[in-house]
C-alpha cells in the first residue's frame, strides 16, 4: 500500500486509536500515585527521542508505544493532586472527553463558514461568562492560548481606544508622532504583563510604577493623578500572594478621568463565580478589559485563555484582518478571528463551553471554594507545623518561608521535589526566597494536602539534621 492507503486503513480499522485509548487510561490509572516529578531515570530514557530525521514513513503503533513507554513517564505529574509547583489546574473529565471528541473534529475556527458549531458556542460561552462574572451587557470574548495573549489583545484595544479619544488613528498613523501615553501598574504585577507592554511598543522605562502594600495589593493612596491618556493595568490574583487589587475605588477613579482599566485575572477572576469569595472582585466590572485562563481555575484543557472586552468596536478594530479569500459575516455570525490575533485557531471554546455547561453556576462555586479551602488547609498544617506562612491566604495561593536562610530554604525546597511526594516552586517575597504554593487541580484532597505539608516537615528535618 501507499502512504494514503496506509493512513486510510488505519483510520478505517481503529486499532491505533485503540492502542492510544489504552495508553492514556493506564497513565490516568497511575498519575495519582507516581512521583509528582519524573525521576532521574525516566528523564535520561528520553534521548530515545533523540536521533536524525526518519527518511521513511514509520510505523504508527510503534511511534505510539514509544511515547507511552518513554514520553509517559517523563510527564509532570499535574493531573494528580499533588502538584502545586505553578499555577497549573487539573482537567475536568468532561472537558478531556470533549477534547478528544473536537480533536476528531480538527476544526479551523477563524470564521463561521468554517466552523458553525464553533460559533454557536463561543457565543454561548461568552454570554456565559458575562453572567457568570458579572460582566456588562457589551462585554465580548476572544478565545486565545492563554492569559499572555489575553493581555496582550486587551492592552491593543485599550491602545486603540485611548489613542482615538485624543484624535489619533493608531492602525493608520503608529507610534510616530502620537501623543503621549501613560500606562500605570503595581510593582507586583506579573511577567505576562510586562511582556505584553514590551509587544506593544510603550516601553518598559516608561511604565508608572505603584508601590503596594504587604500583601501586594496597589495602594490607592499611592496611584498617580489619572487622565483620559492613561491605561491602568491591574490584578485579581497576586502570583504569590494570591492577593486582589482594590478594584471598585481606582476603577471610578479611571472611568471619572476617561482612563482604560485592565484587569489580568489569569487564575483570579473566577473568584467572581463563588458566592463566598466574590467579595473580592469587587467592582471588577467598571473595568474596560479582562483577561483569563480556563485551564487554571476552571481546570480546562490546555491552552484556554480568554480576553473579555467591553468595548467591541476597540477590539475588532485593533486585531482584525483581511483578505480578498476572507469571506466574514461581522454584524450577522461570528467569525472568531475578529476577536484574536490569530486567525487559525483550533476549537478551543468547545471545552470552555462543556466546563461550564457541566459545572453550572453551583458546580463552579464548589470547584473555586474548594481550591482555597485545600489552600487554607495547607497553610494550617504548615503552621501547625512551625513554618512561618508569609500571607494571608484569601484565594488558593501560600507563601512559605521554611527558614530565614535563603541557602536552607533552597536546600529544603529542592529536598521536596526531589522525594517525588509533591512538587512546590520557588519564589522571592520582600526579599526572601520562599517557597511558593499554588492549588489548583479540582483532584487534590485533604489527603494530598497532608501527604504534602508532611514531605515539608520531613525535608526540613533531613536538611536541618545535615
Amino acid at each position: 500500500m501507499n502512504l494514503r492507503e496506509t493512513m486510510q486503513a488505519e483510520q478505517r480499522l481503529k486499532a491505533l486509536f485503540q492502542q492510544a485509548q489504552g495508553y492514556a487510561f493506564e497513565y490516568a490509572e497511575g498519575v495519582t500515585d507516581r512521583n509528582v516529578f519524573p525521576t532521574q531515570d525516566a528523564i535520561a530514557d528520553l534521548e530515545q527521542f533523540v536521533e536524525d530525521m526518519p527518511g521513511q514513513s514509520g510505523d504508527a503503533s510503534s511511534i505510539l508505544q514509544q511515547l507511552h513507554q518513554y514520553g509517559s513517564p517523563a510527564s509532570v505529574a499535574q493531573t494528580g493532586g499533588r502538584y502545586f509547583g505553578f499555577v497549573n489546574g487539573g482537567i475536568i473529565p468532561v472537558t478531556l472527553a470533549t477534547k478528544w471528541l473536537t480533536d476528531f473534529w480538527d476544526q479551523n475556527t477563524a470564521l463561521q463558514v468554517m466552523s458553525p458549531i464553533t460559533s454557536k458556542l463561543e457565543e454561548v460561552c461568552e454570554q456565559w461568562l458575562r453572567q457568570l462574572l458579572g460582566l456588562p451587557e457589551t462585554t465580548v470574548a476572544g478565545f486565545v492560548s492563554g492569559t499572555s495573549s489575553a493581555i496582550f489583545c486587551g492592552l491593543a484595544a485599550a491602545r486603540l481606544r485611548i489613542y482615538a479619544n485624543q484624535g489619533w488613528d493608531f492602525n493608520n498613523q503608529g507610534h510616530n508622532g502620537a501623543p503621549p501615553l501613560r500606562v500605570i501598574a503595581g510593582r507586583h504585577t506579573h511577567g505576562a504583563v510586562v511582556k505584553a507592554i514590551a509587544l506593544l511598543g510603550f516601553g518598559l522605562d516608561n511604565i508608572e510604577w505603584v508601590e503596594g502594600d504587604d500583601q501586594g495589593r496597589i495602594d490607592p493612596t499611592a496611584m498617580p493623578t489619572l487622565d483620559h491618556s492613561c491605561i491602568v493595568v491591574l490584578q485579581a490574583g497576586n502570583v504569590n500572594s494570591g492577593a486582589f487589587d482594590p478594584f471598585e475605588e481606582i476603577c471610578d477613579r479611571a472611568n471619572k478621568a476617561g482612563a482604560w482599566v485592565h484587569i489580568d485575572g489569569a487564575f483570579g477572576l473566577w473568584a467572581a463565580g463563588t458566592e463566598r469569595l466574590k467579595y473580592l472582585t469587587k467592582g471588577m466590572d467598571k473595568a474596560h478589559s479582562w483577561s483569563v485562563d480556563g485551564h487554571k481555575t476552571l481546570n480546562t484543557p490546555y491552552d484556554s485563555g480568554i480576553l473579555l472586552c467591553r468595548d467591541k468596536e476597540a477590539l475588532i478594530t485593533a486585531l482584525q484582518a483581511s483578505g480578498a479569500y476572507l469571506t466574514s459575516n461581522y454584524g450577522d455570525k461570528r467569525d472568531g478571528m475578529m476577536y484574536t490575533p490569530e486567525m487559525s485557531r483550533r476549537a478551543r471554546a468547545v471545552e470552555l463551553w462543556a466546563a461550564l455547561k457541566y459545572l453550572g453556576k453551583t458546580g463552579v462555586d464548589e470547584l473555586v471554594y474548594g481550591l482555597h479551602q485545600r489552600a487554607v488547609q495547607f497553610a494550617n498544617e504548615l503552621r501547625a507545623a512551625d513554618f512561618d506562612i508569609l500571607n494571608d491566604v484569601v484565594f488558593n495561593q501560600v507563601i512559605v518561608s521554611p527558614s530565614t536562610e535563603d541557602k536552607i530554604t533552597q536546600q529544603i525546597l529542592e529536598y521536596i521535589q526531589a522525594s517525588g511526594e509533591c512538587w512546590v516552586g520557588s519564589s522571592v517575597w520582600q526579599g526572601k526566597k520562599v517557597i511558593r504554593i499554588s492549588v489548583c487541580s479540582w483532584v487534590t484532597s485533604e489527603r494530598d494536602i497532608s501527604r504534602s505539608a508532611l514531605a515539608f516537615v520531613k525535608a526540613r528535618e533531613a536538611i536541618c539534621a545535615k
